[in-house]
Formats: C-alpha cells, structure tokens, sequence
C-alpha cells in the first residue's frame, strides 16, 4: 500500500508539475498570438482608413462604424491625425481607455494592451486595444482545460497504481504467507514462484537460510539422541561395576562411595534417556498413518509402572468406549510415563496418583502434595526446572512434554491445588482423537 501510495503521490506532482509548466508555455503563446493579431489588425486597418480619410470632403469629422450585427468585441481601435482628433472609431471603443499616441508599437495599461501605427508621415494614426480581461480568461479557459481532465484522470491513475502494485506484490503475499506457518518444527524451503525480480534473490537468500537452520537443528537434535544412545552402555557397564565392587568390599566406607557412586550413574543415565526423550519430541513422528485405540496402551504403561514402583497406588480410569488416535504409540508412552514419574516423585508418599482418560482423548494424571506456587508452577514446563531441590530428578520431564503438546496442537494445562480441592498437583493434555475432530 505504501508503494501504491508512493508511486500515486510522484505520478500526481509529475502531471502537476507538467500541467504548470505547459500552462505558462500556453500563456506565454498566447499573448504572442494575441500581440501578433493586435499588430495584424492594425496594419490591416490602416490602409483601409488612410483610403477612407483621404476621400472625405469634411476634414476632422468623426465616423462611428456601426454594428452589422450584435457581437462581443474584443479588439477595439481609434483612427486619430496628427493633433488627437479622431477620425474614425468602432463602434465599441471607448476613448478613454486609449492614451495619447506616442508613436509605434506595443503599449499597455492597468487594463488594455495596446498597439500603434501610423501612415501618411504621421498624420494618420491608429490604435487597437484589446482587454487584459479577456486574455486572463482564455488563459483561465485553457487553465480549465488542462485540469479538469487532471481531476479525473489523477484518481483513476491512483487506483489503476493500487490495482497494478497489488497484483504484481500479490506472489509476494503468498510467499509471506506460506513463510508466517514455518517454525522449528518446520524449516523446509518455502516456494516461490512468480515473485518480482527485485524480490527473488531475497527468497533465494531465505530459503537458503532456512535449510542451513534445519542441517543445524537437526544435526543438533541428533548429536543430542546418539550421545545419549552410546551414553547407556557404559553408564550400564559402570553400574554394574558399582554394584560389584560393593559387594566385593567389606569396608563400609567404600560401600558407601560405592551406593553414591550407583546413585550418581543412574541419575545420569535418567538424563541420558530423557534427553534422547527430548529429540524424539523436537524432530521425531508422532503421528501415525492409522488411529488406533489408546485405552489398552494407557493400561499396558500403567501396570508397567505400577510394578516399579509397588508401594504407590496408581488409580487408572478408562472409558467404556475406544479412544481412537493417531498418537504415535511411543510418543504416548513418553508422555505418560514423564506425568506418572513426576507425580511418583512429588506426590506424598503413600497417596495414590490418579490417572484419568476421557472419552475425548483428555488425558489427566493427579497426586497429592502441597500447593505449588503460581510462580513455580509457570516454570515447572522450563528445562532443567524441578519443583523441589530435594527431590531427584532431571527437570525434563515436563518440559518434554510440553513440547510434545505443543506439537501435536495441544498444550499441557498444570494446576495446583487440584480445581475443586485445596491440595494437589494436576498435569492435563487433550491427545489427538477423532471425537475431538468432530467435536
């Protein structure tokens, strides 16, 4: 628009400017022409009355020359002799305005311009007039001429520039369009047909730019999985050797460096394997090509759990009917498994977790603890954020599955206390299903 705008605004000063300048070069024409028909009159009309005066046989009589028919008269003159007398006028001239002669050529008045002559040694003298009011209003005319059309033709112009630029920019609105949808998840290159010359090399600079983000996310995403990957094996292999050595020891003090030596290398194979977590939720699939039934997944992963940790009850209600999806089946272990783990860890001992999926694919995971605070629970989706520093864990859990909310369409909801309690901690997410869809 502002480009419309523009080119509208320097093409309107253009015309104007050009009508000016061709306006003063009319007028300056015009008086020319105009000068040119005073002396032409003039010199026409002084043979004819040289004739005329010559042939009288009273001397110093004035001769009205009377209208043939009624008409404007423009130029006007007077036929003097040498001592002012006149000797011959037309019929519309006024004396007054003609000054007293003072030899040839052009003179000019407040009102009239003027041309004299003279014949027979300057005793015969004539003087045309012509009103400096008509000349202003055949230049007011052609003034008129030359800007009306102005009026017209400067907004059709402006909206013919609108028209012109909205078309010619409208690939450009494609290409901002097709780019506003790209993000982290999606840094393809974005089409560009049919943009303007002047704009394609910047597409071209773009799209370059965004596949060498892409190389880099995802060389980064990748560096993360396969380093976490080779990190199990030996962090395996060194919890065995923990476990070996303090069973080989008496010595209580290096039983006790052996258990915190155990303990170090599982925390850090639990971060190994929620960072492998997190690059399956930045650049893995989590959707399949097929909905299937998320209720006997949801059970299978409960009962899992369930014998892992046998001294925590975990309450799990389903619905009577399928709750088709097409989650992908890991991605929903992921995020299950994260909402019971930090439910096991920050929940109060002994307290049973509830787990709750809806008919509509709304998945809820529950447990009691103190309330959590607005402030920290607007952190607890950050990476590397815990509720509780006395708590072990790897603050990740949440935060992968917040990522996989938010690539899914969806968006993990916590609240603490629990809505109708004054306890609790809740973490809800709406899974993709075809109930939702309809609805």
């Amino acid at each position: 628009m502002r480009l419309a705008l523009g080119i509208g605004l320097l093409l309107t000063l253009f015309w104007i400017a050009a009508a000016s300048v061709t306006a003063l070069v009319l007028r300056s024409e015009m008086d020319t022409v105009f000068d040119s028909t005073l002396q032409e009159t003039a010199q026409r009309l002084l043979p004819l009355a040289v004739t005329e005066i010559v042939g009288r046989e009273d001397e110093g009589v004035t001769q009205h020359l009377g209208a043939i028919r009624a008409h404007d008269e423009f130029f006007t003159y007077l036929v003097r002799d040498d001592q002012g007398r006149i000797l011959l006028q037309s019929h519309n001239a006024d004396p007054t305005v003609f000054p007293a002669y003072d030899g040839p050529g052009f003179r000019q008045t407040a009102t009239h311009k003027l041309y004299n002559d003279d014949a027979l040694q300057g005793s015969i003298r004539i003087t045309v007039a012509e009103p400096l009011d008509h000349r202003a209003a055949v230049a007011s005319e052609l003034l008129m001429g030359l800007g009306l059309p102005l009026l017209i033709a400067i907004p059709v112009a402006l909206i013919g520039v609108a028209f012109a630029v909205r078309t010619s920019l409208a690939p450009l609105r494609r290409f901002r369009g097709a780019l506003e949808v790209r993000n982290a998840r999606d840094l393809s290159p974005v089409p560009a047909p049919d943009l303007p010359a002047e704009i394609a090399p910047i597409a071209e600079t773009l799209n370059d730019l965004l596949t060498r983000l892409k190389a880099a996310f995802d060389a980064e995403r990748g560096f993360a999985a396969n380093a976490a990957h080779e990190l199990r094996t030996p962090l395996a292999g060194a919890i065995a050797q923990a476990q070996r050595l303090k069973a080989e020891t008496a010595d209580p003090a290096a039983r006790g460096r052996a258990d915190d030596i155990e303990a170090t290398l599982k925390r850090l194979t639990r971060v190994s394997e929620r960072l492998m977590q997190m690059a399956r939720a930045e650049g893995g699939r989590l959707r399949s090509d097929q909905p299937s039934d998320l209720r006997p997944l949801v059970n299978l992963i409960v009962q899992d759990l369930a014998r892992q940790a046998p001294e925590t009850s975990l309450d799990l209600t389903l619905p009577d009917l399928p709750v088709l999806s097409d989650l992908d089946p890991d991605a929903l272990g992921i995020i299950l498994r994260n909402l019971i783990d930090n439910a096991l860890r920050h929940g109060q001992p002994g307290s049973p977790i509830r787990i709750t999926l809806s008919g509509g694919g709304r998945l809820t995971v529950t447990n009691e603890s103190p309330v959590v605070p607005p402030e920290a629970l607007n952190r607890l989706t950050h990476r590397f954020e815990r509720g509780s520093a006395n708590v072990a864990g790897s603050g990740l859990g949440l935060a992968i599955v917040a990522k996989i909310a938010e690539r899914i369409g969806s968006a993990l909801a916590l609240a603490s206390p629990v809505p109708g309690t004054t306890s609790g901690f809740s973490a809800e997410i709406q899974l993709p299903s075809e109930l939702d869809e309809r609805n």
